[in-house]
């Protein structure tokens, strides 16, 4: 791996990051009803933690002469996080949280052996934190998810 792989590799992950701030704070304030305020307040909480992640990307992109992609460049991928027509549909919100998350973590993943690779022990130090918050997330989630599909 080289450094432009790693490059390419925190790059994508800031705009993840990005799109999930946008998506979780959406369907934060979209979903409705008594089961879903459980849900609505996880996300709010991981708002932050995620701009926190995208900071630390950014930052490790500025420290290797490179710079996060702004708007004109943003591809959005989170197709199945979209806010749901109806507005009580927790779980495809859950479902879609999961699939960010599995995304997250594939791309962490990649991120670490390619930084490991480049000899880049910083940003492996990076993807390793930021890759133990979205194993946690997703756990939450699927706890979620195991409650919606007894209901």
């Amino acid at each position: 791996m080289t450094n432009d792989e790693v490059i390419n590799l925190l790059q994508t992950a800031y705009s993840d990051e990005i799109e999930t701030v946008m998506n979780y704070l959406t369907n934060s304030i979209v979903l409705d009803g008594v089961s879903a305020e459980e849900v609505k307040a996880s996300l709010q909480a991981d708002i932050q933690e995620e701009l926190n992640h995208a900071e630390m990307l950014g930052q490790r992109l500025k420290q290797l002469d490179a710079r996060p992609p702004g708007s004109a460049e943003f591809e959005a991928r989170q197709h199945s996080l979209q806010p749901p027509e109806d507005s009580t549909d927790v779980l495809s919100v859950i479902e879609g949280v999961l699939d960010a998350e599995n995304d997250a973590i594939e791309t962490y993943r990649k991120l670490i052996d390619a930084a490991e690779d480049a000899n880049d022990p910083v940003t492996e130090d990076i993807a390793v934190t930021v890759l133990a918050d979205e194993e946690a997330h997703r756990t939450e989630f699927r706890g979620f998810r195991k409650e919606y599909r007894q209901d």
